[in-house]
C-alpha cells in the first residue's frame, strides 16, 4: 500500500533530525566537560585561597582574637554580582607550645595535631566536614590552620560550573532555530526543482530549465531532460505506429464492407453467382489480412511484456535462424518460394530468444507474403569484424522490374515496427543493407555479441 504524499517524511525534517541529534550528542560532551572542568577549577580556587590565606596569616603579628560580639561581618558591596564568592573562612592561629592564639570565623578549633597540607576535616559535635590548609611558619614559632566549610566549597563549585554551562543550554536552540533556518532556505533550490518537474506536461514536450544549475543538481537535471526526451520519442513512436494500424485496417476492412454490399445488391442469377464467390473470395483475403494485422499488435503487445519482465541470455543466433526457416518452409512452399539459410554452427549473442524469433519470423513473412512468387529468399548469420552478430533476411522479389519497384510498403511497416522494438530493447540495429549479389532486397538486424557459454563447448 502506498503511502500519501502528505504522510511521507520530509527531507528537511530528516536533516533537521540527523544534525539536531549530532549537535545535542556534540553538545552534551561539551557542556559535561565544561561542568567537570569548572567544579576542578572552583576547587583549585579554593585551596589557593585557603593557602594564600594561610601564608598571610603567619606573616602578621597577632597578639589574640577579637571578641565574638564585636566581629566584623563579610561586607556586601550593593550591586555586586559575584557576591556568592564572597566565603566565609575561619583562622586558627596556634604558639610554638601548642596554645590556641587566635580562633576567628564559625569553625570549631580545630586539633593542634593537624598534619601541614590540605585536608578534610569532621568538627564540632555534628561532625560537620571542613576543608583546610594548615602550615607552620618558617622558625615554627606559629601555626596556622585556615578552614572553609565543605559545603559551601561545593556549592562555590557548582555556582562556577553552572555559570560555565548556562550560555550552552540557552545557546542551543538558538543554534537549533538557525539551523532549521538555514537547511530550509538552502533546501529552496530543490524544491523550486521539484516544483518545476511536477508541473510539467509531456503533451507539450517541456524539459526542466537550467535556472537551478546549482552543481550538484545538474547531473539529475540532465538525467529528467533525456528521459523526458526518451518519453517524447515513444510517445511519437506509438503514435507513427496507431497510424500505421489504422492504415493497415483501414483498407481491409473498407473492403469488406464495400464487397458485403455487392453482395447483398447483386441479382439472383448465374453470371451473379460469379461475382458472389468473388466477393467472398476477397472478403476472405481482407479478413485474413485484417487478423494479420492484428495478429502483429498481439505480438508487439507481448514484445514489450518480454522487454520488461525477461533478463538476456546468450542466444544461439544460427540455430534459431535454421528453427524459424524450417517452420516457414511449407509457407514458402506454398508460395512457389525458394528459402534457404546459411549460418555458422555456432553463433552466440546476448538477447532474448523469443524477441530474437519475433523479429526474424517478420522479416521472413514479410519477404514470402509482399513478394512475387518464385522468389529466391535466403536467411544468413554471421559476425563482423567488431564482434557485432548480423542476420539479414534477403529476397530478390524486385528482380522482374531490375530491382527498382517499390515494396508494398504499407504492408511492411507494421512488421518493421515490430522488428525496431525488438532491436531497441537488445541495443542493437535494424536496417536495410545494400543487397548481396543475386538479390535484390536486404534488410540486417546487428546484435551484440557475448563469448561463448561454457557449457556449450
Amino acid at each position: 500500500m502506498s503511502i500519501p504524499a502528505d504522510r511521507r517524511p520530509s527531507l528537511i525534517w530528516h536533516l533537521m533530525a540527523w544534525l539536531l541529534g549530532a549537535l545535542v550528542v556534540v553538545w552534551a560532551s561539551f557542556v559535561a566537560l565544561g561542568y567537570q572542568t569548572g567544579v576542578r577549577e572552583a576547587d583549585e580556587l579554593t585551596d589557593g585561597h585557603l593557602a594564600g590565606v594561610a601564608a598571610l596569616m603567619l606573616n602578621l603579628h597577632i597578639e589574640g582574637a577579637v571578641a565574638a560580639h564585636a566581629a566584623t561581618p563579610v561586607h556586601e558591596p550593593p550591586g555586586m554580582m559575584a557576591h556568592d564568592y564572597q566565603q566565609s573562612l575561619s583562622v586558627a592561629l596556634w604558639d610554638s607550645s601548642g596554645r590556641l592564639v587566635s580562633l576567628s570565623g564559625q569553625a570549631p578549633a580545630p586539633d593542634f595535631l593537624t598534619e601541614q597540607g590540605f585536608a578534610t576535616l569532621r568538627l564540632g559535635p555534628e561532625r560537620a566536614a571542613w576543608r583546610s590548609f594548615t602550615q607552620w611558619s618558617t622558625d615554627r614559632q606559629r601555626k596556622v590552620c585556615v578552614l572553609i566549610q565543605l559545603q559551601e566549597r561545593d556549592d562555590l563549585a557548582d555556582d562556577i560550573a553552572g555559570q560555565m554551562i548556562e550560555p550552552g543550554l540557552w545557546l542551543l536552540p538558538v543554534v537549533a532555530l538557525a539551523l532549521g533556518l538555514a537547511i530550509r532556505r538552502g533546501m529552496r533550490p530543490l524544491t523550486e526543482l521539484s516544483r518545476e518537474v511536477e508541473q510539467l506536461d509531456l503533451a507539450q514536450a517541456e524539459r526542466v530549465s537550467h535556472r537551478h544549475a546549482l552543481r550538484e543538481f545538474l547531473p539529475v537535471v540532465h538525467s529528467i531532460n533525456t528521459l523526458l526526451d526518451r518519453q517524447q520519442e515513444a510517445l511519437e513512436r506509438e503514435r507513427s505506429l496507431a497510424n500505421e494500424v489504422a492504415h493497415e485496417l483501414r483498407t481491409p476492412l473498407a473492403s469488406i464492407v464495400l464487397q458485403s454490399r455487392a453482395l447483398s445488391d447483386a441479382p439472383d442469377g448465374e453470371g451473379d453467382a460469379r461475382v458472389r464467390r468473388q466477393a467472398l473470395a476477397r472478403i476472405g483475403q481482407d479478413a485474413l489480412h485484417a487478423g494479420h494485422v492484428l495478429g502483429q499488435l498481439l505480438e508487439l503487445a507481448r514484445a514489450g511484456r518480454a522487454m520488461l519482465s525477461e533478463t538476456p541470455v546468450p542466444v544461439d543466433i544460427a540455430a534459431l535462424a535454421r528453427q524459424v526457416v524450417a517452420a516457414h518452409a511449407q509457407a514458402a512452399w506454398q508460395r512457389g518460394c525458394v528459402l534457404a539459410v546459411q549460418a555458422p554452427d555456432v553463433l552466440w549473442a546476448q538477447g532474448n530468444a523469443v524477441l530474437l524469433e519475433l523479429a526474424l519470423r517478420n522479416l521472413i513473412e514479410n519477404a514470402i507474403k509482399h513478394t512475387s512468387r518464385d522468389t529466391q529468399i535466403e536467411v544468413c548469420a554471421g559476425q563482423d569484424a567488431t564482434g557485432e552478430v548480423w542476420l539479414q533476411v534477403s529476397d530478390d522479389g524486385r528482380r522482374d522490374a531490375g530491382g527498382n519497384a517499390p515494396p508494398d510498403v504499407d504492408g511492411l511497416r507494421l512488421g518493421h515496427a515490430i522488428v525496431e522494438r525488438v532491436m531497441r530493447a537488445h541495443q542493437g540495429r535494424f536496417f536495410q543493407a545494400d543487397a548481396p549479389a543475386g538479390f535484390t532486397t536486404c534488410y540486417r538486424l546487428g546484435i551484440p555479441a557475448v563469448p561463448q557459454p561454457a557449457a556449450a563447448g
